[in-house]
């Protein structure tokens, strides 16, 4: 929120909305603003909508991918944004609900899609894939070092049955080296999430279409999880301010207290940037 720099007569949106966390901190500090939330997983928004309530019209909710933010601006006529928050990555909802296969710690199907709607789960990379592909998809999104010896056990393994099965196979697959920080099967899971979702995808296009919906001064601040989502916000970051479009606020990544880990363990790997769009970019903002 001190990042954000919430105005309570500014428009925002909350591209990543989830059940509505940061959505409630930022429609409480309005009062002629308005906040638009987006998310792409129709159960959050779900969650989201009886949280936010309270709020009434000042909040509007949108099923989207975040990737559309300039199509969303456009068809609710927005004026330029007063700030934008992406809050990256999978949250808690469905980490802890075991039927949408996102965790290793609790058995369910291989789903992993965060729009349920959409074909392509985790079951069809796991148990169809060819092992060169599989390995490639591995090392690419999950930074995996045993990329191919985890794919050679998986398609052995096959067919695999649940998010249990696959940890697994997983665990069974690495070389034991010492004490681990990381659970075994934790970079194949963020990869399979990666590649189910197009994460990495959704994300660049976002990066390159979100500052036009600023307005001049409007602040800009994402949350990363993991280092293939921030070497790309740092870098769209520094291409911005090149460009003279944006101001950077944030030199290093912003880091989460040891305070505020002890009481959310899950904002242990949160990195968050900020920027600002400049006055000299005032007509390339959403009309």
């Amino acid at each position: 929120m001190r990042w954000l720099r919430v105005v309570p007569e500014g428009v925002y949106v909350d591209a990543t909305v989830g059940t509505g966390g940061h959505a409630v901190e930022i429609a409480r500090r309005l009062t002629t603003g308005r906040l638009v939330g987006l998310d792409r997983d129709a159960e959050a928004l779900a969650v989201a909508r009886e949280r936010l309530a309270p709020f009434g019209e000042r909040v509007i909710l949108v099923q989207e991918r975040f990737s559309r933010i300039d199509e969303v601006a456009r068809q609710l006529r927005l004026p330029p944004l007063a700030g934008l928050l992406a809050d990256l990555g999978v949250s808690s909802l469905q980490l802890e609900r075991a039927e949408r296969g996102f965790s290793f710690l609790r058995r369910g199907p291989l789903d992993m899609r965060m729009d349920r709607q959409q074909t392509l789960s985790a079951d069809d990379l796991i148990n169809r894939t060819g092992v060169e592909e599989l390995a490639e998809l591995l090392r690419r999104y999950g930074e995996e070092r045993e990329a191919r010896r985890i794919a050679r056990a998986i398609v052995r393994a096959r067919p695999i049955r649940d998010t249990e099965h696959l940890a697994t196979v997983v665990a069974g697959a690495r070389k034991a080296k010492g004490r681990q920080k990381l659970h075994p099967a934790t970079k194949t899971f963020l990869a399979l999430r990666i590649a189910v979702n197009r994460e990495l995808e959704e994300l660049e296009q976002f990066l390159d279409r979100a500052p036009a919906t600023l307005a001049p001064g409007g602040r800009w601040v994402i949350l990363s999880y993991h280092s293939l989502e921030d070497r790309r916000v740092k870098q769209a970051f520094r291409n911005w301010a090149a460009a003279g479009v944006l101001r950077v606020l944030t030199r290093k990544p912003v880091r989460p207290t040891p305070e505020e880990v002890e009481s959310n363990p899950r904002a242990r790997s949160a990195r968050l940037r900020a920027a600002e769009k400049l006055e000299a970019e005032a007509k390339g903002a959403v009309a």
